[in-house]
Parts: C-alpha cells; sequence; structure tokens
C-alpha cells in the first residue's frame, strides 16, 4: 500500500477585532499562544501556531483584527493582517454569529477575494445564537462571495475546529514539514510571557488604557528551581501610570500576581515576576517605539 503524501501549508485567520481569532488559535495549539480579551484590537503582532500531524503540517498565522486605525500603530496592524492574506495558502475569514454583519466585513470579503487563495467562512460563537437565526446569517455572508467552505463553531468549546482543520487541508497541497512535529509556536517565550502581561492588564483595566500600553522583558535569569523576569510596562500618560500602580500598589500587584501564574503554566517552572511602569508619550506614533517593540517589520 502507497504511503500517503504528506501536506503542508499556511493558513492566515483574518476578521474584524473580538471574533476568536486567538481563541481559535490557542485552542489549535493546546496552550496559550496568544492573547484573549473582550476589548477589540489585542493582537498586535503575527503569531504563528503550527498543527501537525502524521499527514499534514499547517502554520497559521493569526492576524490583527481588520480595523479603522487611528495612529501609526493601528495602520501597522491593519497593514500586517493585509500582508497575511497576500502571503498564504487558505483564508479563514473568521466572524461572530452573534453580531449583525459590519460593513468592514464586507470590504474583508472583498480583499480576501483579491488575494486568490480560497477562502473558508468560519461562523464563530455559534453556542450563542438560536438554529433558526443561523441560516439567514450565513445567506447574507454567501452573498459576498464564493467561499469555499461555510463552518459554523465554538472556538470556545472547541466544537466545529476539527471540521474547519478537515476543510483547510483539502486546499493544502504536498509539501515539506516546515517546523519540528513537537513545535506548536515560533514565538520566543519572552514574547508570550510579554503578551501574558498584556493580557491581564486588557482584563483589569477600563478603556483607553491598556491600548496604550506596550510590555518590554528586561531581563530573564534562570536559576535551578525559579525564573526570575523583569518586565517593564510603557504607557502613554502619567495618569495611566497612576491607574496601572494602583492604590498602594494594588492593582500592579493584581497585574503581576496573575501573569506569574500563567507564565508559570507556559514554563512549569517557578517565576519571580518583577514589574516596573515608565511613561512614553504618545508611542503608537513613533516609528521607533512601535518597531523597538517588535510590532513593525525591518
Amino acid at each position: 500500500m502507497a504511503k500517503k503524501k504528506f501536506k503542508s501549508g499556511f493558513a492566515a485567520i483574518i476578521g474584524m477585532p473580538n471574533v476568536g481569532k486567538s481563541t481559535l488559535l490557542n485552542k489549535i495549539a493546546g496552550q496559550k499562544i496568544a492573547i484573549i480579551s473582550d476589548k477589540p484590537q489585542t493582537t498586535r503582532n503575527k503569531i504563528l501556531a503550527v498543527h501537525t500531524t502524521e499527514d499534514e503540517q499547517i502554520i497559521f498565522t493569526d492576524t490583527p483584527g481588520i480595523h479603522d486605525p487611528k495612529n501609526k500603530l493601528g495602520r501597522v496592524m491593519v497593514q500586517s493582517a493585509n500582508e497575511a492574506m497576500a502571503d498564504t495558502d487558505v483564508v479563514v475569514f473568521m466572524v461572530d454569529a452573534t453580531r449583525k454583519i459590519q460593513d468592514v466585513e464586507r470590504t474583508i470579503a472583498k480583499t480576501a477575494e483579491k488575494c486568490g487563495a480560497p477562502c473558508i467562512l468560519a461562523l464563530n460563537k455559534i453556542d450563542l445564537v438560536k438554529k433558526e437565526d443561523l441560516l439567514p446569517l450565513i445567506a447574507d455572508y454567501a452573498s459576498m462571495r464564493d467561499f469555499a467552505a461555510v463552518v459554523p463553531m465554538s472556538a470556545k468549546d472547541g466544537d466545529g475546529v476539527d471540521a474547519l482543520l478537515n476543510e483547510i487541508r483539502e486546499h493544502l497541497y504536498e509539501g515539506p514539514a516546515y517546523f519540528d512535529e513537537d513545535t506548536v509556536t515560533d514565538q520566543p517565550e519572552r514574547q508570550i510571557a510579554a503578551e501574558i502581561i498584556r493580557e491581564k492588564m486588557l482584563w483589569l483595566l477600563d478603556k483607553e488604557v491598556p491600548h496604550g500600553i506596550a510590555i518590554e522583558i528586561t531581563k530573564v535569569h534562570e536559576k535551578e528551581n525559579i525564573t526570575d523576569i523583569h518586565a517593564t510596562i510603557y504607557c502613554e500618560k502619567a495618569s495611566h501610570k497612576g491607574i496601572i500602580i494602583g492604590k498602594n500598589g494594588e492593582m500592579l500587584k493584581k497585574i503581576g500576581s496573575l501573569s506569574r501564574a500563567d507564565i508559570e503554566k507556559m514554563l512549569d517552572k517557578k517565576v519571580y515576576l518583577e514589574l516596573w511602569v515608565k511613561v512614553k508619550a504618545d508611542w503608537r506614533n513613533s516609528d521607533f517605539m512601535i518597531k523597538n517593540f517588535g510590532f513593525a517589520n525591518d
């Protein structure tokens, strides 16, 4: 019996902010590699999750939510998403089944069509929608363009994720394994640790403060039984610094405690985490700072 051919390829997950792209990515990877928040525009960098079986390897790119950018960082994020669509084998267009179709989603569908790759519609959060409401919603999305497939799913529960993987598999070609079989992401542990800290701040802080922050891991010192991590939180205003630190340092302690717990899970090791807060005014409009924090390509 002939050996089954090994397939490989790249799949870009695109969509508006807060539709569940990072949740799907983490579910596929089997661990946290992308931060999750109920606030929009959470993802800033393209993040690879690698799904490998004996028959195929799918490399997923999680892109920033496509939105109307308000600053240079926002424009970098949208450019990143568009570049991901232009350099992929399959596009996964993820939408939120609980909300009405947005005009920008119609634009995304047209933009994705121009890239020429097959596009799969992933209709997320179906666990929160009545079944009788799904068919008209699917019909409305289907009127935008011809989708290679439509997959109703719940990234949070995992329902439909296998069906999505099967559909992606149909559009892969025979090719090599780009990563070792035990690789789940190309993101360094420092980057994931920084994103975990930012995730906790998105959870704990209100309004604009979390979106004006960046995290820099300034020191990692490995010891036998513990890892020392020092991180600097940059914010744009002195008033934001006070909010982040909180009364008697309570907010910063809470951010540190929650972050440390997740970083320890990632490293499978005890962690000592030290956080500092500094002000960098209007850094989201600074080309130098955007590159310095790793949000732009060289």
